[in-house]
Formats: structure tokens, sequence, C-alpha cells
């Protein structure tokens, strides 16, 4: 990411500044962010079938933003406990073979786990087997060296010194993001796209954010200044639609959904959650209400309502899904 893409990413009102022993850098007068009008273009696919789902569902977006590009691709693997607890394997595997076949010039994965170590989660899920297999890199962030982490300070906002993000995500130009169907009983609410930032952050910003309950929200959101994802599949083949992150109340959804748009994939996902029937936090408030989303709105990240999420499936099975969310969506 260049910088001119960094201050895009920054947020309305924010400040950001970056640091490391490589040098701090003022990256920041608050510069203007957020989408032109337009809608924001959301794949669904009703399938229990991975490698067909994660395919036709990227393809019905109609883009290419790998080709040509060094990839660094951002999994769920908060833990290693099954899916959804962390990103399916298989999902990860047939995501892979796409973006080489969409013409990506390598893929690098990045991660950092918590509270678990990192080398420990990656070991248990079998991704350096995976990486040498399919031919890709991996980088533990955890062990990344003080001048590989940039510190962003914004300032207006949740954090009370900024917090900091792995340097290959700031500077990738290609982030592709994997992320999980999921409820987050430890305040989060719900864990998707917007959440999936708090993996790039070094663990020791963990502490402030758990003990900020009534703010955590709005600082996950925050995080996601950092950095744009060029594209973002959702694996909703199964859902936590209680407890989780790592283990929960199980229910199928049988969905792969994909898009550019942080904002629109979690309240798609919302939907979904509100559609199988979910606890109280995700039905008891409107989805553009949400606190991820709603700050995540106003840091201009994606579309600021559910009328600029267009929904595309290419099946008949999808498209009544599709026709169903819309309307979970447009009640909100």
């Amino acid at each position: 990411m260049n910088r001119r893409d960094f201050l895009k990413a920054a947020g309305a009102g924010l400040v950001v500044a970056a640091a490391g022993a490589r040098g701090g850098t003022d990256m920041a007068k608050d510069a203007p962010v957020g989408r032109k009008a337009g809608k924001a273009t959301i794949s669904l696919v009703r399938t229990d079938d991975r490698a067909t789902g994660v395919a036709r569902a990227i393809e019905l977006l109609g883009i290419n933003p790998v080709q040509g590009r060094a990839v660094l691709l951002k999994p769920n693997f908060n833990t290693a406990d099954p899916f959804p607890g962390s990103t399916h394997n298989d999902t990860l595997e047939h995501l892979i073979v796409k973006l080489k076949a969409m013409g990506a010039s390598g893929i690098t994965i990045g991660e950092r786990s918590g509270p678990p170590d990192t080398a420990d989660v990656l070991k248990e899920k079998g991704i350096p087997e995976l990486c040498t297999r399919l031919g890709v890199g991996l980088i533990d962030f955890e062990k990344l060296r003080a001048e590989d982490w940039v510190h962003i300070k914004p300032g207006q906002s949740s954090w009370r010194n900024g917090f900091d993000v792995a340097r290959p995500v700031v500077e990738s130009a290609c982030v592709v993001a994997t992320c999980c169907l999921k409820t987050h009983a430890y305040g989060g609410v719900f864990t998707m796209s917007l959440k999936l930032s708090v993996g790039v952050t070094r663990k020791r910003n963990m502490t402030e954010l758990h003990s900020s309950f009534l703010a955590m929200r709005k600082m996950i959101a925050e995080i996601n200044v950092a950095y744009a994802p060029k594209l973002i599949v959702l694996d909703g083949i199964e859902a936590f639609v209680d407890g989780g992150p790592g283990r929960g109340t199980r229910k199928r959804a049988d969905v792969m959904i994909a898009g550019t748009d942080r904002i629109a994939i979690d309240a798609v996902g919302v939907a979904v959650l509100k559609d199988l029937g979910s606890n109280s936090a995700i039905m008891g408030k409107k989805i553009f209400e949400q606190e991820q989303i709603a700050r995540a709105v106003e840091l201009g990240l994606g579309v600021s309502r559910p009328q600029d999420i267009e929904l595309v499936a290419d099946d008949g099975p999808g498209k009544e899904y599709a026709q169903r969310l819309r309307g979970i969506l447009d009640k909100g």
C-alpha cells in the first residue's frame, strides 16, 4: 500500500502516525475518506461445497484485483478450534488455488493468533505443511522484529495511544481476507471481516482492547483504517449463532459470500445470523446500529446504508436466498 492509499484508508477525523525502528513518519493531515456514491456488490452462493463455492463467489464479482500482484492472505486463525472457530483448511486451499488461477504473482499467508502462540496454532492447523505443498509463503506476525510494526496513532479514537499493525499488511499492495461467520461472546458481538483485522495488530495491544468492554466494538472498527483488502471471502457454510469465537452453537447456513467492502460483508453476515436465529445481541439491534458497523461507517470504510448493498447470485437457490436477505437488510 502506498502513501496515498494509506491516507485514503486512514479514516475521517483521524490523525495517523507510522513509527518504528526504521524511523517514524507523520503520514497524516486529516484526509477526506469514504466511498464515492454507489453500491457495493456482494456475491452469494448457496452451497456446501467449498471448492466450487469459493470460485463461484469470486467469479460473480466480475473483478480480478490480484492479477500480477503479490497477495498477502489473511485467514482467521485466532485459535486452532475447528471451523467456524477458525478458517477451514479446505477453504484456504481452494482460495489459494483460485488466486493462483487469477494470476497472483505470489501468495503469502500472514497471521497473529491469540491468546495461544501463533506458531502453536499454525502447527496444530497444519499450515506450514499446507504452505509447502501449495508453494506459498507464511509470516507469523508474532515473530516480527520491532521495526516490522507500524504504529497507528489515531487522533479521534477510542484507543488511548494507538496500536501497532504488522508492516507486511500496511505495505502490501494486495491483501485478501477470508473470514468466518460467527458471534463473539466476549464483547465483539460478531466476528467477520472487520474483526478479522484484530489479527494484524501486535499481541500487546490486546490488553487495552480486552479491558475496554464499552469501547471494544469501536476499537475493532478503527483498526481497519490501517489497510483496505482487495478481496474478502466469507465462509458461511456453518455459523456460530451464539457463543464464539472458538466454540459456540452451530447452525448451517450453506452460503459462501464475497466482496470488497468490509461493512457490506459484515452487514450481510449479520443478516444471515438473523435469518438463522441468533442471540439477543444480534436479534435485538438493527444491523447498521451494531457498533462495529456504525463506527466503520463513520470512518468511511464502506457503504453507509443497506440500500447501497447489491446482492448477486448465479442460480435459483442463491437468488431466492438473496431476496430473503434483502428483506432482512432493508428492515434492519
